[in-house]
């Protein structure tokens, strides 16, 4: 299938494709389905829609599977694949292979690798076409700056996402010429080889670095679904994270948040689906009447959507992070040890079970899936800088300054830390586990650590997990390339088998 060039003028047309496509090519990447660049290139107003085109594609539903809703697709993946989220029983299988670490080592799955690959590349494609085509466009400058800036994080955003997956992870101390992906950089159908980590991380930067410099003094974006500078420089602290490139992450973690305030505590009650949500940089925005049905994010989340997965498994919290959290803590509300408490929804007839969350509600209760999915929140720039500041070394009192910002919002009674060093570093690593839970973090984080999986001890169930345990450093810390590319693209190479 030739790729399509998403546009909000023909969401319905594209939909019908993407529903019915099965055959993929991963780099034919001309939008020959769908409306002609020519025409939506003609105005920046037109072009608006382009970029519109790409945030709508973060939730629509491909491949005609309940389990494939666009980026919410990845964040359950990542959660799945580590320790902190219990799934107490098999429940209808959605999502089982993935929790037992079957689903990414499978290259003739349909499911996470072939995923991952094409809703990436997808975005690089539609990415691609509009920071080549932008310049020509009449309109105001101001317009194009901003639309292309948006492109390009795109780019380096879907680059990140895939080369977290699909590469080794990076190491500062080490060359990262391990393969990595293939860098599609303009529009093309040419079969590329796999480009090394180390080359995949550059281009991230100089995109990043694209972004920021057109998005820097662009007019205010119309919501959080948009992409500004700061959420550009808060995906460039994310990268120099996984980089371990501790000052620039600090830095532009604490660039990123400049502006935007934490939450209250009776918001971080009120279920992680509004986008308006003054801690909320950048989000995936639902209308009411754009109704996602068993494929959206809450379908498999929330802990009141009326869904077979919901009903018999709601997704629990790790019984050892959640007996780390103070009970004073707001967070520590949002998980139920006993399995008993009524305060918790569930939909209609659905089961309980110890450490079930209330922390998604749907927006649309138990009748409707929609609501709005975080994809960067203000807390994740304060733990980044305060675990870059951690980990540089010299700069325990100012890393727990940041942490106690963060830590005090959600627990009236922390109090500043004192720990030092690797205690310190500790403490805002379980800070991170608890504040980020559910929204796609885990396996980056375990993998950008080198970190092994160890769910022992906890609530995981053997019948359900399968897999308890597995090495920091594994060949199964890899996805594979999905075999569909393997056929189509003779210059790509698998990953370890």
């Amino acid at each position: 299938m030739k790729r399509i060039l998403f546009s909000s003028l023909i969401a319905t047309i594209t939909l019908a494709v993407i529903l019915s496509s099965c055959k993929k090519e991963y780099l034919e990447t001309n939008p020959t389905d769908a409306v002609s660049q020519d025409d939506i290139f003609k105005t920046t107003a037109n072009a608006w829609n382009a970029i519109n085109g790409i945030h709508r594609s973060l939730y629509i539903q491909y491949n005609a599977t309940q389990d494939q809703g666009g980026q919410s697709k990845n964040m359950i993946d990542m959660d799945m694949l580590g320790e902190d989220l219990v799934y107490p029983t098999t429940s209808n299988g959605w999502f089982i292979s993935t929790y037992r670490w079957i689903s990414h080592r499978n290259e003739n799955s349909t499911s996470t690798p072939f995923f991952h690959f094409d809703f990436y590349y997808g975005i690089i494609a539609n990415a691609n076409m509009i920071i080549a085509n932008i310049d020509r466009a009449e309109g105001p400058d101001a317009d194009k700056k901003a639309i292309r800036g948006q492109a390009y994080a795109y780019r380096a955003w879907s680059y990140f996402q895939m080369i977290q997956l699909f590469g080794k992870r990076y190491d500062k101390s080490g060359a990262n010429d391990g393969l990595g992906l293939s860098l599609v950089l303009e529009p093309t159908t040419e079969k590329l080889p796999r480009s090394t980590v180390a080359e995949v991380y550059t281009q991230i930067i100089s995109d990043l670095s694209a972004a920021i410099t057109n998005l820097t003094d662009a007019p205010a974006r119309s919501n959080a679904s948009h992409i500004n500078v700061k959420v550009a420089k808060g995906l460039r602290a994310r990268v120099a994270l996984a980089m371990q490139d501790w000052t620039t992450a600090a830095q532009f973690a604490n660039e990123a948040r400049q502006g935007f305030s934490l939450m209250s505590t009776a918001q971080y009650m009120q279920g992680f689906n509004n986008y308006t949500n003054p801690e909320w940089m950048w989000g995936s925005h639902q209308q009411s009447d754009q109704t996602t049905f068993f494929y959206s994010f809450f379908a498999f989340m929330s802990a009141d959507f009326n869904s077979t997965n919901i009903r018999t498994a709601p997704k629990c919290i790790n019984s050892i992070l959640y007996n780390t959290i103070s009970t004073t803590d707001v967070r520590k509300q949002l998980w139920d040890p006993t399995g008993t408490n009524t305060a918790f929804p569930v939909p209609p007839g659905g089961a309980r079970f110890p450490y079930m969350n209330r922390k998604f509600l749907s927006a649309g209760g138990s009748g409707s899936s929609i609501g709005d999915v975080p994809i960067m929140r203000v807390a994740e720039m304060y733990l980044i800088e305060a675990e870059a500041k951690a980990r540089a070394g010299g700069q325990d009192a100012a890393a727990a300054q940041v942490l106690f910002t963060l830590a005090k919002a959600r627990d009236p009674n922390y109090v500043l830390s004192t720990n030092t060093g690797q205690t310190l570093i500790n403490e805002i690593m379980l800070q991170r586990r608890v504040e980020l839970w559910g929204e796609g973090f885990r396996f980056y984080d375990l993998k950008r650590l080198n970190l092994p999986l160890d769910r022992t001890g906890a609530n995981h169930v053997a019948a359900v997990a399968s897999i308890f345990t597995v090495p920091a450093g594994d060949k199964t810390w890899e996805v594979l390339i999905p075999k569909t590319e393997l056929n189509s693209n003779p210059n790509c190479v698998q990953n370890p088998l």
